[in-house]
C-alpha cells in the first residue's frame, strides 16, 4: 500500500545544500528518497540521523547521473521506496571550468548528462507517479544561466538548458504536474578544483546588494516553498541570490 507520506527524491542529497535541502524537507514531514553517487558514508549517516527522528522516513540509493542508463533504475527503485513519489528535485550537478580552447568531449559528457540530461531522463521516468500523485519538479538553476561566468561554457550552457526545460515541462506537464526552478546566488562557496579564490568572492559580493552570502536554508526553503506552499504556481524560477543578479 502506498504510504500517506509524500515521498520527495533528491539528487545529490548526501553532503553540502543536497543534504540541508533533505533535512529541511524531512522537518516539513517528507519522508526522502537520498540519492548519492559517490558519498555512500554521508548519504548512510544522514539517512540514519533521518530515521533516528523518525522511523522509517529516509532511504539512500546510488546511481551515477552521468550514466544515461541509471537514471531509469533510479526513478525506479525511488517510486518502490514507498510506493509513491510526490516530488523531484534535481539537485546534483557538477560544477568546474571549461575554457573553450581546453574543452574536451569527456568534459562535456560528463556536464551534459548530469546537469541537463539526467534531469530530463529522471523526470521522464518519474512522470508516471509524479502524474498520479499531481506533484512537483523543482530543478536547481543558476544565475549563470542568465549571464555566462568566463571560461564555463558548458556548465552555464546546461543551466541555460535546464532553465528553458522547467519552463517546457511547466506547460507540457500541466495540469498534473508543477515544475519550477531556484536559481542560487553565492550560498555555500564551490569546492576542490573548482573553488574560487578569496578575491572572485569579494567581488561577488561587491555585486550583491545585501552584501553577504546566503544560508543553505534559504535554498531549503524556496524549494519547500514550490513542494508544499505553491499549488497555483509553475513555471517559475525564483532567484534566491541577495539580489545579485540586479548587478551581475
Amino acid at each position: 500500500m502506498a504510504s500517506p507520506t509524500p515521498v520527495v527524491l533528491i539528487t545529490g542529497a548526501a553532503h553540502r545544500l543536497g543534504a540541508h535541502i533533505a533535512r529541511h524537507l524531512h522537518q516539513r514531514g517528507w519522508n526522502l528518497v537520498i540519492h548519492y553517487r559517490s558519498r555512500e558514508i554521508e548519504a548512510s549517516a544522514l539517512r540514519n540521523e533521518l530515521n533516528n527522528i523518525r522511523p522509517d522516513s529516509a532511504v539512500i540509493i546510488q546511481a551515477d547521473l552521468s550514466s544515461p542508463g541509471q537514471t531509469k533504475i533510479l526513478a525506479n527503485q525511488a517510486v518502490s521506496a514507498w510506493g509513491r513519489l510526490d516530488g523531484l528535485v534535481n539537485n546534483a550537478s557538477v560544477f568546474y571550468p571549461t575554457p573553450t580552447p581546453e574543452a574536451s568531449a569527456d568534459d562535456w559528457n560528463t556536464i551534459m548528462n548530469t546537469n541537463l540530461r539526467a534531469p530530463f531522463f529522471l523526470g521522464q521516468a518519474c512522470l508516471p507517479a509524479l502524474k498520479k500523485s499531481r506533484g512537483t519538479i523543482v530543478n536547481m538553476i543558476d544565475i549563470y544561466s542568465q549571464r555566462p561566468l568566463a571560461n564555463h561554457p558548458l556548465y552555464c550552457a546546461s543551466k541555460s538548458g535546464l532553465a528553458s526545460l522547467t519552463r517546457s515541462w511547466a506547460k507540457d506537464l500541466a495540469p498534473e504536474v508543477r515544475v519550477n526552478g531556484v536559481s542560487p546566488g553565492a550560498i555555500l562557496w564551490p569546492e576542490g578544483e573548482a573553488t574560487i579564490d578569496e578575491n572572485y568572492q569579494l567581488s561577488i559580493l561587491a555585486k550583491t546588494p545585501l552584501a553577504r552570502t546566503g544560508s543553505p536554508d534559504d535554498i531549503a526553503g524556496a524549494i519547500a516553498f514550490f513542494l508544499c506552499d505553491a499549488p497555483f504556481v509553475t513555471g517559475q524560477i525564483l532567484s534566491v541570490d541577495g539580489g545579485r543578479s540586479l548587478n551581475m
